[in-house]
């Protein structure tokens, strides 16, 4: 008699590894919102059959530009004429040409020779320094210890040895780059890291690579459209753009819509559009977003009103959660991270602030900052006007007494930087690319 053998549940695996995410209170729940054209940072919160309004205090659309009427009619404008989709990969179909005229924004905005999209900010960094790394022999690749997943990706698929430098500490670079002695160097980088909105500093790293003949490799996905005079990010505000040899972004934060970047020289931009899966076997953006992307890099080129105002309102909801004793986290950016350092009364706090409150602010957990460090991350936008600001400090006021918080105050660096030291950092993949 043969007897059956018994086969793998493959479904209890699954189901495993979920309980496992919910024992360790790092279980995701995505909110049911529907943003509101012309009332942001309004949006209607749909949960089972009720709706409500509420008001968003994370969105990654820092400027609001995903609704400004020159985005929104140049969306619309581009799909009526030539339809919704781009037809296929760029190699198949050709390149639409608000593509073109995007990549050529692109380019200009951050003084390049030539700029290439992807179709998010995940895919530009994997495959731009995968293929770049790889294509130089012998390359060793040194990459800050908070650099984000999707350039930990890049690494790890260029197959090129690697060192990781302590974070933003250029002494430590220049022990790394000189130890290389003249082997061939690529240095990865952040220019805003976004959990605690620090500031890479920018220039010191230039100079070591410089000094030791390293090429340089800058992600400003939290900066573009945000710093500098033209909004070409924290490398534009410092004037040290021409020192970096590749410029990363992203078109779906600050300017709106959706899509990733680079921009360098023409024989970089070449290679990695001739040689990177991640671009040659993806469909390209819509010429409708393209468009749209373009339309909202223009305008901030022109504008600096949108950045002004969002730098006033950041600054000022620093102060005030601060005054009332909540325990706001150093930032030199528009990042506003407030700890709460417990994983349960942080998703807690965000539920309260959601169904109490009318407030949404996503719950940042491990593994995305360290455990123990866990945190509520503010975006103040231009159009989170005072009033709403004084409205968030007293929902988180009312919450802290509900889940018997501390009001600390604001969180000095040194307090911060110690609760982060026993737990190494590790990134995650950007909410929305």
């Amino acid at each position: 008699m043969i007897q059956a053998k018994a086969h793998t549940d493959y479904q209890s695996i699954f189901e495993g590894a979920i309980d496992q995410l919910k024992a360790e209170k790092r279980y995701r729940v995505f909110a049911d919102l529907e943003r509101i054209v012309g009332r942001f940072p309004h949006a209607i919160w749909r949960k089972g059959d009720q709706a409500r309004e509420i008001v968003v205090w994370c969105s990654n659309d820092y400027l609001g530009m995903g609704q400004h009427q020159s985005v929104l009619g140049a969306m619309i404008e581009t799909a009526s004429g030539m339809g919704a989709g781009a037809g296929g990969t760029r190699n198949i179909s050709g390149t639409n040409h608000p593509l073109v005229e995007l990549e050529a924004e692109l380019a200009d905005l951050h003084g390049k020779e030539a700029g290439l999209v992807f179709t998010s900010g995940f895919v530009s960094n994997e495959a731009a320094i995968s293929t770049i790394a790889k294509l130089i022999p012998d390359c060793l690749i040194l990459s800050d210890e908070l650099n984000h997943a999707s350039m930990i990706e890049g690494i790890r698929h260029s197959g090129c040895e690697k060192k990781i430098f302590r974070h933003n500490d250029v002494e430590h670079l220049e022990e790394l780059l000189a130890a290389a002695g003249d082997r061939a160097k690529l240095v990865v980088f952040e220019s805003v890291y976004s959990m605690d909105g620090d500031v890479a500093p920018i220039a010191a790293i230039c100079d070591a690579a410089e000094r030791h003949g390293a090429l340089t490799y800058i992600d400003e996905v939290h900066a573009v459209g945000m710093y500098g005079p033209r909004g070409g990010g924290i490398a534009d505000r410092e004037g040290v753009m021409h020192r970096i040899d590749i410029i990363e972004g992203t078109l779906a934060k600050a300017f709106g819509t959706l899509g990733g970047y680079i921009t360098a020289s023409r024989a970089i931009c070449d290679a990695v559009r001739s040689h990177a899966p991640g671009f040659i076997f993806t469909t390209a953006l819509p010429p409708a977003i393209a468009a749209a992307a373009a339309a909202s890099i223009r305008h901030l080129k022109r504008s600096s009103s949108e950045r002004e105002a969002q730098q006033r309102q950041a600054a000022r909801t620093k102060a005030i959660l601060g005054a009332a004793g909540l325990p706001v986290m150093p930032s030199e950016t528009h990042i506003v991270p407030v700890m709460v350092a417990d994983p349960d009364l942080c998703k807690q706090a965000s539920d309260l602030l959601l169904e109490k409150h009318g407030i949404y602010i996503q719950p940042i957990n491990y593994p995305t900052v360290p455990r123990g460090t866990e945190r509520l991350r503010i975006t103040p936008t231009p159009y989170h006007d005072d009033q709403l600001v004084e409205a968030l400090r007293d929902a988180l006021v009312a919450v802290w007494a509900e889940l018997g918080l501390a009001l600390t105050g604001p969180i000095g660096a040194e307090d911060a930087e110690r609760a982060a030291t026993p737990v190494t950092r590790v990134a995650v993949p950007r909410a929305g690319g």
